[in-house]
Order: C-alpha cells, then structure tokens, then sequence
C-alpha cells in the first residue's frame, strides 16, 4: 500500500510541477507580447491535417526542420494558449546592425536604414528630381495615419497609357526589412539608368511601373521615427498578408491598409506584380491556399520563379536563395495560408503575382544591404521584363472599331479564375502563357464567340493580336423587359427600344455622349420609343430614359456605327 501511494504522489508532483512549469511559460509568452507587441514561438511540426487548422487561426512565418514557426499577438494570443501547444518561446533580441542614416543623402547610399522622414523625403526627392519620369502617389494611411506611398515610374508618368501596369511591394510585414530598403533602390537605379541602359529603357517606354517600398509603415517603424523593435503585424496586431479576402470565405474583415491596397489594385489592374518578404531564400508561387491543387498556369510561374531565382544564383554563388527545389517552391507545398495577397491578385483580379523572400534573417543588418542587392538586381529587372512577352492583344467591334471587354479565355485549359479581360476603356489584354500553341476564345455580351487557334507563344518573346467581334445575330426578347431592351446595337440609322410596361405614357429621351455632353433631349409618346442615330456620330451614347408619368428613370447604352458601312 505504501509502495502505491508513493507512485501516485510522484505521479501528481510530476503534474503539478508540469502545470506549474506550463502556467510560468505561459505568462512568460504573455510578458513577451505585452512588452514587444508579438512574439515569435516554434512547436513541433504536428502533419499537414493540423496544420491547416493552425495556419487559420495564428500567423505562421515558415516551416522547416519538422518545426513550425509562429508570431503570435493579442488577437491570436488566447486560441493558441487555449490548444495547449508544446511551445519554444524564441527569445526577441535587440535589433543589431540596424544602423540608421544620419541624412538623406547617407540613406540614399542604401547601406543604412532611412528614419520614417527621411524615407518619406526620399520618395519625395525622386519624383522632384526626375519629374517626366517619375510621380509620387498615395495607396492609403496606416491605421496610426502613416502614409503607404508608391512611385510611378513611366516614360509618360503623368498620362494614363495604354500599356500593361506591373507593380512591386514590399515590407507588409513590418520585420522584414530588406525589400524596404531595396526596391528604394531599385526605383533610384530604374531612373539614374533610363536612356543608357537598353533593358530599363524597353521596362519605362512599354510598362507603367508601380514602386511601394512599405506597405506597412506602422510596424515597421511602431517605435517612433526610427526602427528598434518592428513588428510583423499592424498597429492593431494583424498579419496583413493573412488579411486578403479568400477565394473561398471572401467575408474577411479587412484592416485599413489591407482596404486600401486593395481599392489601389482594383484601380491598376497590374498584369504582373510580386511581394517582397524576408524569413527564407525563395521565390513563392501561387496556390497558397490549396495543396492539392495546381494554377492552370503553373508551368508558366514556375519558369519565371526559376528564372528569378537561377539569375540570382549566377550573381551571388549557390550559397544563396537554396531553400525547398533551389530556391523555388509552389507555397502550399511549403505551407499553406489562407488570407494571402498573392492568390487574392491571382484569383480575383485576374493578375499574376509571387511572393519573394530575400533573406532568410528578417532584420537584415544594413552592412548585408550591399550583398542583397548585388544578388537580386537582374533579377528584379528580369521578373519586369516578363511583362513584356506572352500575348498582347486589342479586342475591338468589328464595325466601330471601339473597344470590347471581352473575356479572354482557353477552353480546355483555363480553370480557377485563370482566364483574363481586356480593359474596358481600351480593349487590351495581357495574357502569360508557357510556350506552346494555343486557342484563346474571345466572349463578350452581345457579340458571338470568336476563336482564335494556332497561336504560337515562345518563352521570352511578345506575340501580338488584333481581333475584330462581330455582334451577334441572336433574336431579341422584347417581352416585357424589366429593363431597356435597345436594338439594332450597334446601330447606323434607326433603333427600336422596348421600355418596361411602368413606362406606359410620355417618356423624355435624354442622349449623352461619352465625353458627357447632351446630344438630344426631348419628350416622345411613341411605344416602342424609336430613335434616329444618323445624326450621332460614330461612339458610345448613354440613353436616359424618364417616365413623364411614374417619375421613373432608366439607363440604357448605345453603341452606333460609322454610316459609311
């Protein structure tokens, strides 16, 4: 009976020492982020099914060695505690070699790190400098009301263009400090170059280049005016790059910056872009969110990966950016996030983006700034230069000659959101394939399917369409429409249009032009109401349609066609 009862009361010390032992770790983790915003642990690497449960609810920042690593803050903090992990804290040490510049003319060396002025006098100072070239803009405010800047670089800085927008950023975890300082550098080597070096020139005549050295001003410099403790998250604790509506639960709530970045991408509609982080060496393409499954584009990411990466090797030796296939991976093959930025771009807005990480320390010592630029610097130019091949193309109306926002797409192929559009303003579209021939189909409202084969894409060359879409000859259904029903349209002479039956009496027939002039106004009792178009010239009319009687309004639009047909 003796012997038993030792047993058990080892057995209950050995508890309460280990729920003793749990309960100090625990505050330890709590002091940690009570005194540093966040902090960084490890636990065991639990298989993948876990894993995908972790990822949804904590930050995780890599996945190597059998360990996955984690920063946690206050808004993760509980959830992890609650699942009773076996936890590593990993110790936050001072920020060394963080050296700051004492000018802006030492920070635009770019072997130091600018304070918050003097980064925002920089940004300035390149669009002052170099004014036909460069335009300093506004993506948004931080939560604590820090400017997100962004350059725009362009041989025609100050026009809207017709040519593909490609965009870079970096830093939105505040931590990661190398890009920060690099695509700084970049935009200053872009415009100090331009007009003798032939790729940069080819980059500023054809693309419109869009540079957001530091999407995440509040953690990067949350301490004051210079960087002593950055943080990953935002002001309010939250991993932006977790912060994207998902393909699958796009309801999300969005911090500021993560609303504001995406009202700015939905605006440019870059073709190309890529996000620049620090943590590993590798060069991270989509899917992030799906391990199982693959983009329809996947041979196509994983050349210009490869590309980015085996530049690198060739300037900085094999010791750099080796991490998973050499420096390359498909993310959820790493590990799997939900929230990413660079599948929202790939998926909702039709662009193509990768994630990079430029150094496997996030606080990269400003004495190691030199080396990361030597290694990356074709390669930056080279991931731009991809923008510049693949198929661009017009899409127009056969008869007008006026722009169609067709949907471009290769049937049999596109999958997941991977097909394109042309531009509704200008019917022009961007389309990234891997070499091979292809089929696109061009669809679009009110026109007939058109189908272009055979069409040969060679790795590192542009092919160039121009397709004409005749509108389509289907019958049109008049029967109580709920809304105007206009036809012929296009139109040269007269159109018919069938108004909804609350529109029974006098209607005012207001046309105005694209441009926003009033062509005509006027009151008409005809039903249906018949408009002659010979006296409009060719172009695109809005048709304001107002019941006299229900004071109701319509809109309907209008495409007419040169009479010389």
């Amino acid at each position: 009976m003796g012997r038993h009862y030792a047993i058990l009361l080892l057995i209950i010390i050995l508890q309460a020492t280990e729920c003793f032992s749990q309960n100090v770790k625990d505050k330890e983790l709590r002091e940690e982020i009570r005194k540093h915003g966040e902090a960084d642990v490890v636990i065991p690497y639990p298989g993948r099914t876990a894993i995908d449960s972790i990822t949804r609810n904590v930050s995780i920042t890599s996945v190597k060695n059998k360990k996955v690593y984690i920063t946690l803050s206050q808004t993760s903090l509980e959830w992890f505690l609650s699942n009773k992990f076996d936890y590593e804290i990993l110790k936050r040490e001072p920020a060394k070699g963080i050296t700051h510049a004492s000018s802006v003319k030492e920070a635009m060396e770019w072997d130091t790190y600018p304070t918050y002025t003097q980064y925002d006098s920089i940004m300035h100072q390149f669009a002052a400098d170099y004014p036909q070239l460069c335009l300093l803009d506004t993506i948004g405010t931080s939560v604590n009301g820090r400017l997100v800047l962004v350059l725009k670089i362009s041989d025609n800085v100050h026009g809207d263009e017709d040519e593909p927008e490609v965009f870079y950023s970096s830093t939105m975890h505040g931590d990661e400090l190398a890009g920060f300082v690099l695509m700084m550098r970049f935009a200053d080597f872009l415009l100090k170059n331009y007009g003798s070096n032939t790729l940069i020139n080819a980059l500023v005549d054809n693309l419109e280049i869009w540079i957001n050295p530091l999407a995440n001003p509040d953690g990067t410099y949350n301490s004051g005016d210079i960087i002593s403790s950055p943080t990953r998250t935002n002001a309010n604790g939250y991993d932006l790059n977790r912060n994207f509506p998902d393909p699958m639960n796009p309801s999300v709530i969005q911090q500021k910056e993560t609303t504001d970045m995406i009202a700015f991408m939905r605006k440019r509609k870059f073709v190309l872009s890529a996000n620049f982080h620090s943590g590993e060496e590798v060069v991270n393409f989509p899917w992030d969110r799906w391990f199982d499954k693959y983009h329809a584009d996947h041979d196509w990411f994983y050349y210009i990966s490869r590309k980015y990466a085996d530049t690198v090797h060739f300037y900085s030796g094999p010791a750099y950016m080796n991490f998973m296939d050499n420096g390359v991976t498909r993310g959820a093959e790493w590990y799997i996030i939900y929230g990413g930025r660079q599948d929202f771009i790939t998926w909702e807005l039709q662009g193509r983006e990768v994630t990079i990480e430029l150094d496997d320390i996030k606080l990269t010592p400003a004495a190691q700034l030199e080396l990361l630029w030597l290694y990356n610097r074709q390669s930056l130019l080279g991931y731009l230069e991809n923008a510049l091949y693949g198929i661009h193309g017009k899409v127009t109306d056969f008869y007008s000659g006026l722009p169609v926002p067709a949907k471009v797409y290769i049937s049999g192929h596109d999958r997941d959101s991977s097909h394109v559009y042309c531009d509704s303003l200008t019917g022009r579209f961007t389309r990234f394939l891997f070499q091979g021939v292809w089929n696109l189909t061009f669809s679009a409202d009110g026109y007939r399917d058109t189908i272009i084969s055979g069409i040969e894409v060679v790795n590192g060359q542009k092919t160039t369409l121009a397709i004409q879409m005749r509108p389509s000859n289907t019958a049109v259904d008049t029967s109580k429409p709920e809304e105007p029903v206009i036809f012929p349209n296009p139109a040269r002479e007269r159109v018919k249009c069938i108004l909804p039956e609350s529109f029974n009496g006098p209607v005012r027939i207001t046309i105005i032009s694209n441009n926003g002039a009033k062509i005509a106004d006027y009151i008409t009792t005809s039903s249906p109401v018949i408009i002659n178009v010979t006296n409009l010239g060719a172009g695109i009319y809005t048709i304001v349609f107002h019941s006299v009687t229900t004071d109701k309004t319509l809109n309907g639009r209008l495409v007419v066609i040169s009479h010389n047909y």
